[in-house]
Order: structure tokens, then sequence, then C-alpha cells
């Protein structure tokens, strides 16, 4: 069989190797946009279902693809505390009493607020709809960060962005390599024979090795960023930075603009799809007057192959086809809360977000690492 046969070339795309972490992030916002546009819970719970069976197939074993369960947690968090609002401050809008709570009376200078009483199905359902959006958007963002190389993503930024994106995604891999600094700091407690004891004395003895695991990190980071000439920008005359900064605050208040418009639907049409390119075309010359003074080099840059593209016209396909739809049937989007029933489900907006399943099939798995080394951890664990 050929080098060049059909059968070569399927088994040579499907070798393992980590896509362009650009790939993962317009899937990851395609289906965040998406569930912005929704608050059906089925379809909600759809989205969910499809990033996380995503990332277990597709994330690697690296500490920030290990913190994707915290923000599981964090959109429970969110959907919990909203409804829990609900209840705390006001919820009787609505003719359908389903709690009675004694309310506590307040001030004259706090008119407009209540604490407890009455409590509606259609306040809760409300504060549970709108978390549950919140909440899912959330945890799309998380599989952005577990499945995309922060290091490789600040590798593949414009030299326009090259200062910013450096903070962005030091930012963006800090709350992972905490989760990571906690799991090996509790490997090596265990490999020690540390029992756990009162919750408070385990808490001190990891909350401390984390805490010192991070700091070091951060040190090391730093340094060795310095050393590579991380964030040195280079020379450029006041005109040219007057000019550039001017390019780039109106093309991306263009693009603010634009995008408003073009989601919210009662905004003059001219100020959507027009604005939008006006400011983008700004924008990239911009960014292109600004990449002229950072001069660096990159060694084997990444390249977007036909698994990549499958990656991001998945995440678009899922945005356009709830933002389609929302114009077609928008009931089925936004449930009424008005007259309370089960919310319905239609089958183009769920053929829509199922699309968003497809690089879990159709990319190839990720190239395995070694796990990670526990030993400077265990240095760090006191008896």
């Amino acid at each position: 069989m050929g080098a060049g046969s059909p059968r070569a070339r399927a088994a040579a795309y499907f070798l393992p190797r980590d896509l362009h972490p650009g790939a993962w992030w317009v899937w990851t916002l395609g289906l965040a946009v998406a569930a912005s546009r929704t608050t059906n819970p089925w379809l909600l719970l759809t989205i969910v279902a499809v990033v996380c069976h995503v990332v277990v197939v597709r994330r690697g074993e690296a500490p920030w693809a290990m913190a994707f369960r915290i923000y599981l947690v964090l959109g429970a968090t969110i959907v919990a505390l909203r409804v829990g609002f609900r209840l705390v401050f006001g919820g009787a809008e609505g003719s359908t009493i389903v709690l009675r709570l004694p309310e506590i009376p307040l001030p004259a200078w706090a008119a407009g607020i209540r604490l407890f009483g009455d409590v509606s199905a259609e306040s809760l359902l409300g504060g549970l709809y709108d978390g549950l959006r919140l909440a899912t958007m959330v945890i799309c963002l998380g599989a952005g960060n577990a499945l995309a190389n922060p290091k490789r993503l600040l590798k593949a930024m414009p030299p326009a962005l090259y200062e910013i994106g450096t903070a962005v995604t030091v930012a963006l891999s800090v709350f992972p390599q905490l989760a990571e600094s906690v799991l090996r700091v509790r490997q090596a407690r265990k490999l020690r024979g540390g029992t756990g004891g009162r919750r408070f004395h385990a808490l001190r003895t990891i909350v401390i090795p984390v805490l010192e695991d991070a700091l070091d990190r951060s040190l090391r980071l730093a340094a060795s960023m310095d050393s590579r000439g991380y964030g040195r920008s280079g020379t450029a005359r006041p005109r040219a930075r007057f000019t550039t900064g001017l390019l780039m605050i109106v093309g991306l208040g263009g693009v603010c603009v634009g995008i408003y418009a073009t989601l919210d639907g009662s905004t003059p049409r001219f100020l959507a799809l027009p604005v939008l390119l006006a400011g983008l075309a700004v924008a990239l010359a911009g960014f292109r007057l600004a990449g002229r003074r950072v001069r660096r080099t990159r060694y084997r840059p990444d390249r977007w192959r036909a698994a990549e593209l499958v990656v991001a016209a998945s995440g678009v396909a899922v945005a356009a086809a709830l933002f389609l739809t929302s114009g077609v049937d928008p009931t089925n989007l936004n449930p009424s809360l008005t007259a309370l029933s089960w919310p319905l489900l239609s089958w183009p907006p769920l053929a829509g977000v199922l699309l968003g399943v497809l690089p879990a099939f159709l990319t190839p798995p990720p190239e395995p690492t070694d796990n990670a080394d526990v030993a400077d951890a265990a240095e760090k664990v006191t008896a």
C-alpha cells in the first residue's frame, strides 16, 4: 500500500499529536456563544455533555487538563447561588407561590429590596435558567483551558498582542497550576503515609506546601521568561505609537459596537455588520503597525492543518446554528416564565449543538506525556 493511498493518509491524519491551541479556543468560544443565546435547560445540558465528552476524550495529561473538574464544581456553585439569591432577595415574581417564608422588614432607605417572603416557581425557574446559562459558559471556558496548551498559545500570539498575551496566558495558567499543585501535594502526602487527621490540620498541611510550590513555580517562570526576552518591546517614535494606539482603540471600539448590535436584535442594522467589519479593518491595521516594533523568532511554529480546521468549524457551526434558529423559533430557545410548562426542544437547535461533538471523533488523540514527578512536592510536605 503506497504512502499516498487514502488509508495511509487517514492513518497519518490520526497520529497522536497536540492540536493548535487557537483551534480549541475557537471551538470553546463557539459553544460559549451558543450557550449565551438560549436559556433552554435541555440545550444547555446538552452543551455541557458535549463539552465534557470532548474534554474527556481529547485532553492530555498536562496540569491544565486536570483542572476541568474544578470548573464543573464552579458551575454547580453558580447555579446554587443564583437560585439562593432568588430565595433570599425576594422571589415572588409570579403567581405560583411554592414557598412562604417570613419576610424581614427593612428601613425606608432600602425600598425595593426584599428579604425572604413568598417565593414563586417563576422566580426560581428564572434563577435556575440564568444560573445554568452562566455555568455552561464557564464550563465552556474551562474546556478551553483544559484542551489548549497555554505556552503554545503564547507562542502563537501575533506580535501586536505579545505583551498583553504574555500576561493573559500566565493568568489563565495560574488556576490550573494551583489545581495541579494540590494534586501533587496530596499524592506526596499519601506516599509519605499521611492519613489526613483532623480536617483543619490536613488543610493547613496542604495549603502551605501548595502556596510555596506555586511561588517557586512563579519565580522559575519569571526567570525563564526574562532570560528569553519576554516582555521586551522594540523602539518606536512617539508619532508611530500615537497612530498605533489610536487605530487599535477605534478599531476595538467598532468591534465592540458591531458585536453588540449583531447579538441584540433591537439595535439598528447599520450598526451591526458594517460597523463590525470596519472595526475589524481598523483594528487589523493597528495590529499590523504595532507588530513591526516587536522582533522575535519562533522555533517550529504551530500550523493549522485539517484537524484544526475541523475543530474550529465545529465550534463556529454550533454558534451559527443557535444564532440562526433564535430568529426562527425563539420560544424553544428561551422558555416562557409567564405560563409555566415543560421546556420544549426542537430538532434544529439540538442538531446544531451536537455538531460540537465532532472533534471527539474526527481529530487525532493527544500526544501522550509522562506523569508529573512528585518528588519536589514531597520535600515540601512536613511529616
